[in-house]
């Protein structure tokens, strides 16, 4: 016969659940404030009676990281794997963790575990693009990246990375398309236009290549290889003054240039 539960243990065990979503609640909104230390010294306290609480766990970790209390940061997503192999946020942190650190062999395989528990996460989707993108994976980079896109498109960082996957793979025209959406959320971004052009430069696009170049020497009157390029568009174009500019800007110190002087002899 099961015994009854008395009213004033109902009570307590109400009171102790609202307490503990209390100072979850309270630890949040510090984190929120950036009073990272104070996150810190709640949560140690709330944890050694909720060891287990995975939601506290990551909260603390994500303040450990904020602290740049490396150490302590991974230990607590270790500590969460341990409870729940498909916490994929625990692997997230791990992977972003060594993605900062340059360790990009250990980010790769963490990230890949986050994704493959959270398919849906964008922000994990995005750092694995990038991760296997430095790992010179381009076709996994490019794909996971896609996977991204379906998710937020309108992250004009998404498409530059996007942009240097196909780059390093050859796909000149996907290249400067991607560079050109990423233009086209960041227009007066000299880094996407210079991307851009270098792309449609390469596809044997030389007009539409020379107002990328120009419009970044109109930013930036000395960057170099912005010069150079330009002189070669003009080159291609027929225009003898690109030789002028393929001279000057190898005598700047642009290898590219040098590369190019045959062109000019």
């Amino acid at each position: 016969m099961l015994r009854k539960i008395h009213i004033p243990t109902i009570a307590l065990i109400s009171f102790w659940l609202s307490a503990c979503q209390s100072t979850l609640n309270e630890a949040e909104i510090l984190f929120k404030n950036q009073a990272y230390e104070e996150v810190v010294s709640k949560l140690d306290n709330y944890l050694f009676f909720n060891v287990t609480d995975l939601k506290a766990l990551h909260l603390r970790a994500r303040a450990y990281e904020e602290l740049d209390r490396i150490p302590e940061a991974i230990k607590d997503y270790e500590r969460i794997i341990a409870l729940d192999r498909d916490y994929a946020q625990a692997f997230a942190g791990i992977g972003k963790i060594y993605f900062n650190q340059k360790n990009y062999k250990d980010a790769e395989l963490a990230l890949l575990n986050a994704a493959n528990k959270d398919p849906e996460d964008y922000e994990i989707l995005y750092l694995l693009g990038r991760t296997l993108l430095v790992n010179e994976n381009y076709s996994l980079s490019e794909e996971f990246l896609m996977k991204a896109r379906e998710i937020n498109q309108k992250d004009a960082k998404l498409h530059f990375y996007l942009g240097m996957a196909r780059a390093f793979r050859g796909d000149i025209l996907g290249c400067a398309a991607s560079f050109n959406t990423y233009v086209n959320f960041e227009p007066n971004n000299a880094v996407g236009r210079y991307n851009r052009g270098f792309a449609l430069m390469r596809a044997e696009y030389y007009e539409w290549a020379l107002e990328d170049f120009e419009a970044v020497l109109k930013q930036n009157p000395n960057h170099v290889e912005a010069l150079a390029k330009k002189g070669i568009c003009l080159k291609q174009l027929g225009d003898s003054q690109g030789c002028q500019f393929i001279q000057e800007a190898a005598s700047k110190g642009s290898d590219f240039a040098q590369s190019y002087l045959e062109l000019c002899s």
